[in-house]
């Protein structure tokens, strides 16, 4: 079973305020595991406004951060020296950045959590499989947590699910405990890979749908798109890990469908508009918040020129993201190979 004690959420994004209001939820119980709950965010300034205004200033404010539930500080190495499980929250694109004064040692039998959607652009490695290979992180002790969910309808209490992957099912399980309440359902999976990498996948097919939402497409073209995008990345996944998986569950299809669809998805958002004519940098300023799918692009396609798996869809995206082709040309060429 998961130690319980002392867990902290690393990240000061909107995911990771999401999920210090849904393990505030259990720490206020009454029968709650949970002894101490950190959050670390990234300067001082910020922890300082957090603990006297009880909000992050920069993400989901309508959530109310408790002082009494919840401790914050930007002392990393304090957090995690503290805390047996670790719940991290940051963009895979500076995860090394946030860590790297960060030794083998300070991990030594934590419990590791990742809720982050992206590779490590270095490595282009799957979070997993980064603290595995680079902090000696026991396989055993590695979680995902996966969707359908989006931080804002956690933040408004709208009946979400998430999916909790990992090896050991115990674990998986104790942890999933402390997620539940009267808005957030969990399923256990042990596909941990595949989760992990299904997650980052939806990402690039968000922006695809969010570029051809741009450029005029209707919901006819956006279903043939989506359907085709879950058979690219059951394609993938096969070739990734050979777990035992269902491809139309929560996990994989319904993250897909609410990252594709759902105006809460900052990847849509920002191939949406990619395909009404912004430039990528255009877009990223604009926007003020990561689209994980930007950096996805590059990392799965590199990927993918040693694996050569079919995958149009994640070809268009990266020559429209990377090689400055025009985005209805792409689409374009991209519709005549959709069945």
């Amino acid at each position: 079973m998961v130690k319980t004690e002392n867990i902290a959420v690393i990240g000061g994004g909107s995911w990771a305020t999401a999920l210090i209001k849904i393990l505030s939820e259990h720490k206020k119980s009454a029968d709650s595991k949970i002894n101490k709950l950190s959050w670390w965010v990234r300067s001082e300034e910020k922890a300082a406004y957090i603990r006297t205004n009880h909000h992050n200033p920069d993400y989901i404010s309508s959530i109310e951060i408790h002082p009494e539930w919840v401790s914050v500080s930007s002392n990393l190495q304090d957090v995690i020296k503290d805390a047996e499980l670790l719940v991290i929250a940051i963009p895979a694109a500076f995860l090394e950045a946030s860590l790297v004064e960060c030794s083998k040692e300070q991990f030594k039998d934590k419990i590791i959590v990742s809720a982050i959607k992206g590779l490590v652009p270095r490595t282009r490695q799957i979070v997993g499989d980064y603290f595995i290979e680079h902090y000696g992180v026991d396989e055993n002790k590695i979680i995902v947590i996966s969707g359908p969910c989006h931080a804002e309808e956690v933040a408004s209490e709208k009946l979400s699910y998430l999916t909790i992957a990992g090896l050991s099912r115990d674990l998986s399980a104790s942890f999933a405990a402390l997620l539940n309440n009267r808005y957030i359902r969990t399923v256990v999976s042990s596909d941990v890979r595949g989760t992990e990498y299904g997650a980052v996948l939806k990402n690039i097919y968000a922006v695809a749908a969010g570029i051809c939402h741009g450029l005029g497409y209707g919901d006819n073209f956006q279903a043939v798109l989506i359907s085709n995008s879950i058979r690219e990345m059951k394609r993938f996944l096969r070739n990734i890990t050979d777990a035992d998986r269902k491809i139309n569950h929560s996990a994989y299809l319904g993250d897909l469908l609410v990252t594709g669809y759902s105006l809460h998805s900052r990847n849509r958002t920002f191939g949406n508009m990619l395909g009404k004519g912004y430039t990528v940098t255009a877009a990223q300023l604009e926007m003020k918040m990561i689209a994980e799918g930007y950096y996805a692009t590059k990392n799965l396609y590199e990927l993918n020129q040693k694996m050569n798996i079919k995958m149009p869809i994640l070809d268009t995206v990266y020559g429209i993201l990377y090689e400055g082709k025009s985005a209805r040309q792409a689409v374009e060429k991209l519709s005549e190979k959709l069945v």
